[in-house]
């Protein structure tokens, strides 16, 4: 079939198979156009009456013209069978999209809505499709919503009912109604609109039963678990809307489509699902007007209390430390701070320490009418710090009108170290461990243990030492030595205070690198730090990249929106967002994205490998040598800069210069990440060396990397180890892990 020319429509490619049929792309002759031609299983037409039946109503579908609707251009036959010539859509089914995970409830409210318009439109016309399910919607790259093949139900309801594995999707979709085989109506596609929007949210059927007959009779008897008892955050209004549509007596179901689409507007609009504040608030970093100007650690530390109190008021949303600090000595206006990252209060103050004296100012500002809302001085000594603090967070609640809760209040006051000394020492060590070198981080932990002689054992204390030695086990330093410490003093910490988000959260990362750590292990453990400290981005942020990595890119999605609300600004957040399409196979968005992300922070390696990745990946070689050797020129000992050299090599197969770089160390630190694993099984892919590939491959799986569609299908650095046996036994595995894995 491919390469010959039926009618005047040359067939180019397969690009699908199903139970109603084959479908290619190819090229319209006549008008120079890319189409899609169904070709229609004999059986379905063979039938003089069912042809001429199903002939007339693709005429009638061939009249829609509604931009959810895919067109119908001609219905023909050529050398006996059977076609109809539609637009060529470029994207993914619905059904390829569900198969990444379930979708976040405003995406899913998006395409149901979009659905919803469309079968309203055919319906209005007197069409009824009589075969919505997710296989029959497709999505463009912009996200728009197509249904496909009108017409095409009604000629397979003349089919025996006794079906095939192939058409099985199907009887999952229909209502009660048609599954007695009794005359249907537009009821019947608002039934399987319901029945595709709980898929969507839940990632799984309403009725699972995996034989027909089983499937039929829980249709016919069987109620549905409600959404929201699957997935809880799920409103209970989006509950009645979906249990409406799939009321087994369709005089109590929704009656018309817009029926249905009046209350999808409703919820979308209600803005349901994760809680919204109605108040935000960046703390920009206090001013240090000091005599000494080595006093900055403790401006930096009242800058980052006062964000941690306020994040723990609910209805307050507050930008975190990261994206707060970059605009310490910012020349740019309280306006344009507001709108950078898209809040509308401003905090800013000022910190004066002598001695043991101390005086602070502070302001609150309303960005939109540049009134100030609050004011206040405080005058007292190192001994009073935390009560300022306190004051601080509270009159901010005041001004902006919330109301705290006794245990925000709790919260509020809560100190965990309490001598003055110990917390200038803990104040001191953060940054140096953020600074991120061997040496600052070293400071950093004499800091710290001088805090800790001075108050003996301390849960916040001990977080930040195995904070410490975790830094220096991600900078390559005596890894397993210090990452034994890190695990002992997180234990210490959690000892003192299992209820310590942070404590929770450092151990998270700690077992991802660990040996034989599985992201399931980090995932725990973030989770159960965000119990306890829900305003922890860094939990956030581990818990995205964990799911991006095992490809449940939909399930990551709702939480980069989060963190791009907290922490608009941080390095990670962007980085996540670059890393969702990249890992989708979108490489295209990918490359604008890490672009804008390599301008803004050009000097990160992160930043470099992976632009050079996304526009390897979308065939840009030269552009990514580029980055590749500047990176080099900047950092050549950095294990990030090495695999872009790799990188490098690989595309140009220079074996031996791939090989110089991966030195004995570099292969141990590779070993213990999967993520770098994956890239040197890509890379060795590209070179022919097959085995060696596999081997990173396998160990990248074993570290939790098991995105099956990205590496079954999308990546293209494994294409020369795809037809190894080993290989399809890999994904086979692969495939199993991340259909069981759960979010």
């Amino acid at each position: 079939m491919i390469g010959n020319t039926l009618a005047h429509y040359k067939v180019l490619e397969k690009i699908g198979e199903g139970g109603m049929g084959v479908v290619y792309k190819a090229e319209d002759t006549k008008l120079k156009r890319t189409v899609a031609l169904k070709f229609l299983p004999s059986e379905l037409t063979r039938d003089a009456q069912a042809k001429a039946r199903f002939v007339q109503e693709a005429q009638a579908a061939a009249a829609l013209d509604h931009p959810h609707i895919c067109a119908v251009f001609e219905i023909g036959e050529a050398e006996g069978a059977t076609y109809i010539a539609m637009p060529y859509v470029k994207g993914r089914s619905l059904k390829e999209r569900i198969a990444a995970g379930p979708l976040s409830m405003e995406e899913a409210l998006d395409i149901a809505g979009q659905v919803a318009e469309g079968l309203k439109e055919a319906h209005q016309r007197g069409i009824i499709h009589r075969d919505i399910k997710p296989a029959n919607i497709m999505l463009t790259e912009k996200g728009q919503a197509k249904i496909m093949d009108f017409g095409l139900a009604k000629l397979e309801a003349g089919v025996d009912l006794t079906r095939t594995m192939a058409v099985i999707g199907t009887v999952a979709y229909m209502s009660p109604e048609q599954a007695r085989g009794e005359e249907v109506d537009c009821r019947t596609d608002i039934w399987s609109v319901g029945a595709t929007l709980y898929e969507m949210l839940t990632g799984q059927k309403p009725f699972g039963q995996k034989h027909d007959q089983a499937l039929l009779y829980s249709i016919l008897n069987d109620t549905t678990e409600s959404v929201s008892r699957i997935c809880p955050e799920i409103p209970k209004q989006l509950d009645r809307v979906i249990q409406k549509a799939l009321e087994k007596d369709k005089s109590r179901r929704y009656q018309n489509m817009a029926e249905l689409l009046k209350d999808l507007k409703s919820t979308q609009v209600a803005g349901l699902g994760l809680p919204k504040a109605e108040k935000s608030i960046v703390v920009l970093p206090f001013e240090n007007i000091s005599p000494d100007p080595e006093q900055e650690y403790f401006c930096d530390g009242m800058t980052e209390e006062i964000i941690t109190d306020l994040s723990r008021v609910h209805d307050l949303l507050v930008i975190s430390r990261s994206s707060a600090m970059t605009f310490k000595d910012t020349k740019k206006t309280i306006p344009e701070i507001a709108r950078a990252v898209n809040v509308r209060y401003v905090l800013e103050g000022s910190v004066r320490k002598a001695g043991n004296s101390l005086r602070i100012t502070a302001q609150l500002i309303d960005s939109e009418t540049d009134a100030h809302l609050w004011a206040e001085k405080y005058s007292g000594t190192l001994d009073d710090v935390f009560d300022i603090q306190e004051k601080v967070s509270r009159s901010i609640a005041e001004a902006l009108k919330l109301r705290l809760t006794a245990e925000e209040k709790r919260r509020m006051a809560e100190r965990s170290i309490s001598d003055v000394t110990a917390y200038e020492y803990y104040l001191r060590a953060y940054p140096e461990i953020l600074n991120g070198t061997e040496q600052t981080v070293g400071r950093a932990v004499r800091y710290l243990q001088n805090a800790l002689d001075i108050v003996g054992d301390n849960a916040l204390i001990y977080s930040y030492m195995a904070f410490a030695y975790w830094m220096y086990v991600n900078i390559g330093a005596r890894q397993e030595e210090y990452r034994t410490k890190a695990e002992e003093y997180v234990k210490k910490s959690l000892a003192q205070d299992p209820t310590l988000g942070k404590a929770h959260v450092v151990l998270g990362w700690i077992k991802l690198g660990a040996p034989g750590g599985k992201f399931e292990t980090g995932l725990h453990h973030f989770k159960k730090g965000l119990e306890f400290s829900p305003e922890e981005t860094w939990a956030w942020q581990g818990i995205a990249d964990i799911y991006i990595f095992a490809g449940r890119i939909s399930s990551a999605i709702p939480i980069c929106e989060k963190l791009l609300k907290l922490d608009p600004l941080d390095f990670h957040t962007n980085w996540i967002q670059a890393a969702l399409p990249l890992y989708d196979g979108r490489f295209d968005e990918a490359v604008r994205l890490w672009l804008k992300l390599y301008e803004t922070f050009p000097e990160y390696p992160q930043a470099q490998l992976y632009t050079a990745l996304a526009l390897a990946y979308s065939g840009k070689n030269n552009q990514a040598f580029e980055i590749i050797d500047k990176s080099a020129s900047l950092n050549p000992d950095n294990v990030v800069v090495k695999l872009g050299l790799m990188l490098k090599a690989a595309i140009q197969g220079d074996a031996e210069k791939a090989h110089r770089e991966a030195t004995p160390e570099f292969r141990w630190t590779c070993r213990q990440d999967g993520t770098y694993s994956h890239n040197l099984a890509g890379i060795f892919a590209m070179l022919h060396e097959r085995t060696e590939a596999l081997d990173w491959l396998e160990n990248a799986v074993d570290r939790g990397v098991i995105n099956y569609p990205f590496l079954a299908e999308k990546d293209s650095f494994l294409d020369n180890i795809r037809g190894e046996p080993r290989f399809q036994k890999l994904m086979q595995r692969v495939k199993s892990d991340w259909e069981h894995f759960e979010v």
